[in-house]
């Protein structure tokens, strides 16, 4: 049977030869596309965990969470298309369970209300979509969590400046460089990677721990 040709996006920075458009035609099967994908992936998770200060954040995060909740606050999380996925997985987890049986945690995604978000997408814009929920419902000891893989999204960068400039408690969970988010949020942690794809598959484990440390501490 023969093999088929699959045309691989390639960084600018690759030293090979290139096609069409910053392109690379590699002859390959489905199974070899996979393999790479993996190990470029399992790449990007042993060079996180490698860096201290990837480790340091993290715990800081947890403490913060941690802290909030006690005091009797809520986590708000969002983020846009696969990040929106991963802010209402996360905050499923919270409110039902991830590892234990325990009580909920009060956790919520700003990405699921069709009504409030078109209200505001069609009033005030798409940029104010989560701001203007933060600014209904954020109180001093919560925490907004916000998911963006380019540290870029302009709701999200509201969504933190109204956190940054009232005080609120903010994370973020990005990519690249941390973009201007990362300057924005009181914790940034940034995923390893330059694909979009593995820098998700990065905060998806970060946001699985995140919670099981959670739950752990709160539940012991």
């Amino acid at each position: 049977m023969p093999k088929k040709a699959y045309i691989i996006h390639v960084e600018p920075s690759f030293g090979g030869v290139f096609g069409l458009n910053g392109y690379i035609i590699l002859v390959m099967k489905h199974s070899d596309n996979l393999t790479i994908r993996l190990k470029s992936s399992i790449e990007a998770f042993e060079a996180f965990i490698a860096d201290e200060a990837n480790l340091d954040t993290f715990e800081k995060m947890v403490a913060l969470l941690v802290e909030s909740l006690k005091n009797g606050g809520r986590i708000y999380i969002a983020g846009n298309g696969g990040s929106a996925a991963d802010a209402q997985h996360m905050a499923a987890e919270f409110v039902c369970r991830l590892g234990r049986d325990r009580n909920p945690i009060p956790c919520e995604a700003l990405t699921t209300d069709t009504s409030i978000i078109t209200a505001i997408g069609n009033d005030y814009g798409y940029n104010k979509i989560f701001s203007r929920q933060l600014q209904a419902k954020m109180q001093k000891d919560d925490v907004f969590l916000a998911i963006t893989t380019s540290g870029k999204s302009p709701n999200i960068l509201e969504a933190l400046t109204f956190c940054h400039d009232r005080d609120f408690n903010s994370m973020v969970l990005s990519g690249k460089n941390g973009g201007k988010a990362a300057a924005l949020a009181g914790i940034c942690l940034v995923a390893n990677g330059t694909e979009t794809s593995i820098i998700q598959e990065l905060h998806i484990a970060i946001e699985h721990a995140l919670c099981a440390c959670v739950e752990a501490e709160l539940y012991p």
